[in-house]
């Protein structure tokens, strides 16, 4: 089979796919806040986001470049955190919301599997 032809779940290692697991998280919350969001601009910022992590995914499973995808998905998961940091500015854990500390967990462990996995292939 040919990169990119379709899903190529054999040429998957696990943290592939916890990887995978930790971008749909983070697209999951980020999917829910967008449509609560909404009409606001950050409703669409928020579905961007879920959209890019959407691509991200993809892009993995087809075996579509996968060393370019980590390396834009590191990045692209940094920026979020920032970006929630600025518009949020928390004071304190209390400030924190369930989805909020769930979402930044998944993304600061996948920035570190993007990193990891940029730097072995």
């Amino acid at each position: 089979m040919a990169p990119g032809d379709r899903v190529a779940p054999e040429s998957m290692s696990t943290l592939r796919w916890v990887a995978i697991a930790l971008a749909l998280v983070t697209a999951a919350v980020h999917l829910l806040l967008g449509i609560g969001f909404l009409p606001h601009w950050m409703g669409g910022a928020f579905l961007v986001a879920t959209a890019g992590f959407g691509l991200g995914i993809t892009l993995v499973l087809l075996d579509y470049r996968r060393r370019l995808v980590y390396l834009l998905g590191i990045p692209f998961t940094v920026g979020q955190v920032v970006l929630w940091y600025t518009v949020n500015q928390p004071a304190s854990l209390g400030e924190l919301t369930a989805a909020g500390v769930v979402d930044k967990v998944a993304q600061l462990l996948l920035i570190a599997a993007l990193v990891v996995l940029y730097r072995r292939e």
